[in-house]
């Protein structure tokens, strides 16, 4: 396993926390209903932001809960479709143009939020009252927990957020070791390349001013054979009864 020292940003703390959260679910609470439910204060947060106008610290508290949202959406998604539509294709996708506008209507944005965030408790709700879902939608919601850290590098660095990147990446690879058996189970090839292209990523970043096109590239690489096993279970879990 590659051995980094990892930094934290607002973002990225909260995005450890979940991952090292949902790895260690209490016996009193399922992986799926504690996944999703350290997703909730992303939304919290994004409300008491824009109740105070700050669209800034709104922007970040709704990109994290982007982060966490994409790594436990196939619950949703599998369970009840026209939810997820709901939450993702009308409530996220409408905040998000909103909250990048040129001049947000924070008035308007905290509407959907508080709406959005009645939704997802709504949600949360159903889900606590229903049977368990196989175990395989946990080991693809593990292997998206932790890939959202990866998805947050290149953003950063085509944003000129160095210092971003490199922590989005840090939490990536601190969190890799909680699902590299599932990559190696499904590929030896995959885990071995995704392993050699954390090396090359983490020498490239440690420059003090690596080159973006590199990094991006390199991540690309981890990326696409990460996604590979990610459907791979994917279709092992809708397959199995």
């Amino acid at each position: 396993m590659i051995m980094m020292k990892a930094a934290s940003v607002a973002v990225l703390g909260f995005l450890a926390g979940m991952t090292a959260a949902a790895a260690q679910a209490p016996a009193t609470g399922r992986f799926e209903v504690t996944s999703i439910r350290a997703v909730r204060p992303t939304l919290v947060n994004t409300v008491a932001a824009l109740q105070k106008g700050d669209v800034a610290a709104a922007r970040d508290a709704f990109d994290a809960f982007d982060s966490g949202w994409n790594g436990v959406e196939v619950y949703i998604s599998t369970r009840h479709p026209e939810m997820y539509k709901d939450l993702e294709g009308n409530y996220e996708a409408r905040i998000a143009t909103g909250l990048s506008a040129a001049t947000p209507n924070s008035a308007a944005l905290l509407a959907d939020a508080k709406a959005m965030l009645a939704r997802f408790d709504e949600e949360v709700g159903l889900i606590e009252k229903a049977a368990p879902l196989n175990r395989l939608y946990d080991d693809v919601a593990r292997l998206r927990i932790v890939r959202a850290h990866l998805r947050e590098v290149t953003p950063a660095l085509k944003a000129g957020k160095l210092d971003k990147a490199r922590n989005s990446f840090n939490a990536f690879n601190d969190n890799w070791d909680s699902i590299e058996d599932l990559v190696r189970e499904r590929s030896r090839d995959a885990y071995v390349a995704i392993e050699s292209g954390m090396i090359q990523t983490e020498n490239a970043l440690a420059a003090a001013s690596p080159n973006a096109d590199m990094v991006i590239s390199l991540v690309s690489g981890i990326m696409d054979r990460y996604n590979a096993i990610v459907a791979q279970v994917t279709r092992e879990a809708r397959d199995a009864k």
